[in-house]
């Protein structure tokens, strides 16, 4: 039988298929129980609380001005890694819905159909957020 498909179609469906296939991947870790973006934020808001409640602790204790300080660094590192993770998030969603919306020839693939459960899954995590 002969395929109607020359080599270069076959190929280029191949590498695509891969794309959508690696990029659903990512965003299902992202959004799929358990979702190791969410339990992050989930962690760094627990070390954002833990540290609040030490500083506390310390300024209470009359602990030295220093280690305080030291001590609230690290909270204010805390708080910028919240949002990081939800930007990764987002950039996984972003990159998988211009790659599925290029592809949409290959809608019948099961790396596409995936792919739109991933982002599907992605979108409730977002949106949550």
């Amino acid at each position: 039988m002969h395929s109607s498909q020359t080599e270069d179609e076959k190929t280029d469906n191949t590498v695509v298929g891969l794309q959508v296939g690696l990029t659903a991947n990512a965003l299902e870790y992202c959004s799929r129980p358990p979702c190791w973006l969410a339990k992050e934020k989930c962690s760094y808001e627990k070390e954002i609380t833990s540290t609040e409640e030490k500083i506390e602790k310390m300024k209470a204790e009359g602990k030295d001005e220093y280690d305080i300080k030291k001590m609230n660094e690290v909270l204010q590192e805390s708080k910028m890694m919240v949002p990081d993770a939800m930007n990764r998030l987002r950039k996984a969603y972003d990159d998988l819905e211009q790659t599925l919306e290029k592809e949409k020839d290959l809608n019948e693939s099961e790396e596409y159909k995936a792919a739109q459960t991933a982002l599907e899954d992605g979108k409730k995590v977002l949106e949550a957020s």
